[in-house]
């Protein structure tokens, strides 16, 4: 079975980028997975902060997608280690989706947006599913002896 999910709702809502589960990186505390990432476009640049005190991960991501500053020029070789740094320190912090996680067995997890074919399966489903990858990467290190000291 595949598991599909997209927005915050439904029994693995919190699988998404938008929702509410935060997290430390270098002692300062995220709301979502969505704003860490979005800043970390910025990283260096006082937009960061900007984009880590907006209330909703809607607004960071409509921030992190502005014009208003210009990307860090590494950004596409670094985008998906944020990503898992992000997704992991989430896990890491709240027992109860560690453990939603984890109950997903072997299933194979899919980010169904059908707007984006990186992060996601896109709009015909044939899309890269990074964001699915990922989860499934966490999931099994979550099952080793030594998580979450592992590397990710």
């Amino acid at each position: 079975m595949t598991i599909y999910f997209y927005t915050t709702e439904g029994p693995y809502g919190c699988f998404s980028n938008y929702s509410r589960h935060g997290f430390l990186v270098d002692e300062l505390w995220w709301p979502t997975s969505q704003h860490y990432f979005q800043a970390q476009k910025f990283a260096g640049t006082p937009y960061t902060e900007e984009i880590r005190m907006v209330v909703s991960p809607k607004d960071a991501a409509r921030l992190g997608r502005s014009p208003k500053a210009p990307v860090r020029p590494d950004w596409e070789a670094v985008k998906d280690e944020v990503m898992r740094l992000a997704v992991r320190r989430k896990f890491e912090t709240t027992a109860r989706i560690r453990d939603i996680l984890l109950q997903t067995g072997d299933e194979i997890l899919v980010e169904d947006s059908p707007i984006d074919s990186y992060w996601g399966a896109g709009e015909d489903r044939t899309g890269q599913n990074r964001m699915g990858q990922i989860l499934m990467e966490l999931r099994a290190q979550m099952r080793t002896e030594d998580w979450p000291n592992a590397s990710f």
